[in-house]
């Protein structure tokens, strides 16, 4: 749910370039949007959390009501336009194999962090590649906390679950639970973040026109793992490690079982079963495996 309007602005004395979010507050919920993200940002950082310079909140001279927030302008935009480059005749944007570990380690590494690291777990529950922003050195930052959630009392609530009063989030990346008028919870996050890895894998929104009659993104690339991953793979990742192989730079066998591994993170985390899902601690440690591994392939190079 898009509560404002990103403007790209400069600091006048400092040339300093930002982006600023202006909330529409005749939208239903946008205040508590906006007071949602200032409470999440106020008390948490992480190299990989877009960090909030400035909110503002006034009301100018007739009485309109102004709130934004003022954050460091990502010169690369937002993971979304890197996996579904669009036809304007501009040079194409192309994730590799290696953007795509790192950027998948960044936001696995940001989840982990809200919920396992940060004093007071928090449920982002918006994940989705339009929040996930790329710095100039392709390094993802997680944005847009609008709906994030705390936990409450974990004494009186069940583990991993927070009230289900209001919970929103994106139609193809939410939980099925969530639907079902279920609680959010980190495994919730877990959920989005596999389906987000599988986009990026994959190169199709869980909402192409494709997936229907029972097939999801989900068990399409179910039905082809372990052995036929290549039916899955987005055509263009598949070039690269074909070429990989094909110019022995490393072996077949090798490129085919790192794809296999980032699938298979992916789809331990998409579970439709919460209690099924790999939580965001042990997935970043399981990605950074791959990427350690994955940088040993360059060295040897």
């Amino acid at each position: 749910m898009d509560y404002g309007t990103v403007y790209r602005g400069t600091i006048k004395e400092s040339k300093f370039q930002v982006a600023v979010k202006v909330f529409n507050l005749e939208m239903r919920g946008a205040e508590r949007s906006f007071m949602a993200e200032c409470e999440a940002l106020r008390s948490i950082q992480h190299r990989n959390l877009l960090p909030i310079i400035t909110a503002s909140s006034t009301v100018d001279n007739i009485g309109n009501v102004f709130k934004a927030l003022v954050c460091e302008f990502m010169p690369n935009g937002n993971l979304d336009s890197w996996i579904h480059q669009k036809g304007d005749g501009k040079a194409a944007k192309r994730l590799g194999l290696t953007q795509t570990i790192s950027i998948a380690a960044n936001i696995a590494d940001a989840l982990d962090y809200l919920h396992h690291d940060c004093g007071r777990p928090t449920v982002h529950c918006d994940l989705k590649p339009s929040n996930v922003l790329l710095d100039e050195d392709m390094n993802a930052l997680l944005g847009d906390f609008g709906i994030a959630r705390f936990y409450a009392d974990s004494r009186l609530i069940p583990p991993g679950s927070i009230s289900s009063i209001g919970v929103k989030g994106t139609i193809g990346y939410i939980a099925p639970e969530y639907a079902q008028g279920g609680h959010a919870s980190i495994s919730g996050d877990s959920y989005s973040f596999g389906i987000v890895l599988l986009e990026m894998m994959t190169g199709k929104r869980p909402t192409d026109p494709m997936f229907m009659d029972g097939l999801n993104l989900v068990n399409f690339v179910e039905r082809n793992f372990p052995h036929q991953i290549y039916n899955v793979i987005d055509p263009q990742l598949q070039e690269e490690c074909k070429d990989l192989a094909q110019n022995k730079m490393v072996p077949e066998n090798v490129v085919h079982q790192c794809l296999a591994s980032l699938l298979q993170a992916a789809l331990c985390c998409a579970h439709s079963l919460p209690s099924e899902r790999a939580n965001m601690k042990e997935t970043a440690s399981n990605i950074h495996e791959i990427k350690t591994s994955h940088l040993g392939w360059k060295l040897q190079k």
